[in-house]
């Protein structure tokens, strides 16, 4: 297992470009599966571990898979798709595989995907999307770990969900797409990430309008052909890399992302003392000797995501007041607190809050990942502290972050990855 080693104390300035979001490149992905000839080119896919899985469990499928990692561009054939069945030891690897379901489900009138797995964040139940997809028509059963469904053809009903959930909304926009009539997708998730599937799966020929709103509407069409895509930039990477900025009393400037993607997670660093600057596709952020602290609440797109908590939470590690931080969206999304605490750290959590008393001074200590944001957060506090930082089960990282010690060093980092062996 490969491992981090951080000299910290210093700012890091400079410029780094984001990859294509990893939660808009999977869905599109498994979108592929849809198009029944031609061969869709999909560029700017980053090259993390979780897009190594699903192209995978693409495979696995029966799909023709290319891959030019140094050009980023991945190419799917479709047309060879010859089972429904994405096996456990693929699935289990990453939740996100789930979102097979509904491609096969509408492509192949069955399917039958294990029960997803991926990070440990708490519950995280699907029942939504199997909710969504018995709406539709299809018959589902669970057993063995495996959920199964079958539809000879769905067919668009009203789909009304309790809360909004960005997978879920996904899975059965992809459904509907293939579905008889119209499917209304009320309470849907607005994220980029969404917003972006819609405008590829409308690409290769789908009818979905009000993608970015709470109300989607979808009307079925009869097939969907292959198509050349570029998917937006990483929100989420940019956010780390300008907390990066901030934490380090540096400058870094983000490439490749959009600032409206951003906005409250701008509009908090602004209120921690960070100097924020933007343009078109790309966004600065200039640290301050000292940060303020901040009150965060996550909350669904366009709230503060839950996929930025554990960085935040670094940050105001090291401000000069006592901060407060409140976890709506996952039970258990404070992996981070211990291993922030062995640095110098001093937080307090009582069940989903926690409060950030700010400390002017962290120590380099050993530390474990325990997924890919949690690890985040502990790369950005190992930047601030005082000395030596080991990072352990960096895999972690890697799964969401493309050569995350390279672009760090490119900023003026000392990060060095080193194998369990050096």
């Amino acid at each position: 297992m490969d491992r981090f080693l951080i000299e910290g104390g210093r700012r890091l300035s400079g410029r780094v470009k984001v990859a294509g979001a990893k939660n808009a490149v999977l869905p599109i992905l498994a979108a592929s599966l849809l198009a029944n000839k031609g061969r869709t080119i999909i560029r700017n896919v980053p090259n993390i571990a979780d897009i190594t899985w699903m192209l995978k469990v693409l495979e696995n499928l029966g799909v023709k898979v290319e891959r030019s990692i140094p050009e980023r561009v991945v190419t799917i054939d479709a047309q060879s798709l010859s089972s429904y069945i994405a096996p456990y030891e693929l699935v289990r690897k990453m939740r996100a595989s789930f979102l097979v379901m509904g491609p096969l489900l509408a492509r192949m009138g069955r399917a039958q995907v294990s029960l997803p797995g991926g990070c440990v964040l708490g519950p995280r139940p699907i029942n939504l999307h199997l909710e969504g997809f018995k709406l539709l028509g299809a018959n589902i059963e669970e057993e063995h770990g495996y959920v199964s469904a079958q539809a000879e053809r769905l067919q668009g009903r009203v789909i009304v969900f309790d809360r909004p959930t960005h997978t879920g909304t996904e899975n059965l926009l992809m459904a509907a797409s293939l579905a008889r009539g119209k499917t209304r997708i009320i309470n849907a998730a607005t994220d980029p990430e969404v917003v972006d599937l819609a405008c590829f799966l409308n690409k290769m020929g789908a009818r979905i309008t009000g993608a970015g709103t709470d109300m989607v509407e979808v009307e079925g069409v009869s097939n969907l052909k292959a198509t050349d895509y570029s998917p937006i930039g990483d929100r989420l990477e940019a956010g780390t890399y300008l907390m990066a900025g901030a934490i380090t009393g540096g400058k870094v400037t983000v490439d490749g992302a959009k600032a409206n993607h951003l906005r409250i997670v701008l509009h908090k660093l602004e209120g921690m003392g960070v100097a924020i600057e933007e343009g078109d596709g790309w966004i600065t952020a200039q640290g301050p000797p000292r940060l303020s602290p901040v009150e965060i609440l996550t909350y669904p797109y366009p709230g503060f995501p839950t996929d930025l908590q554990p960085s935040i939470m670094a940050l105001a590690a090291v401000a000069s007041g006592t901060s407060h931080i409140r976890e709506t969206i996952f039970q258990e999304r404070f992996s981070q607190v211990m291993e922030l605490i062995r640095l110098g750290a001093d937080i307090r959590v009582s069940g989903n809050e926690a409060t950030v008393f700010g400390t002017e001074k962290l120590e380099g200590a050993s530390l474990m990942c325990s997924d890919i944001r949690a690890g985040a957060s502990l790369v950005l506090a190992a930047l601030k502290a005082e000395g030596r930082t080991e990072i352990l089960r960096v895999y972690h990282i890697d799964r969401g972050y493309e050569g995350m010690e390279e672009k760090l060093e490119s900023l003026g980092a000392k990060i060095e990855r080193v194998n369990s062996s050096g």
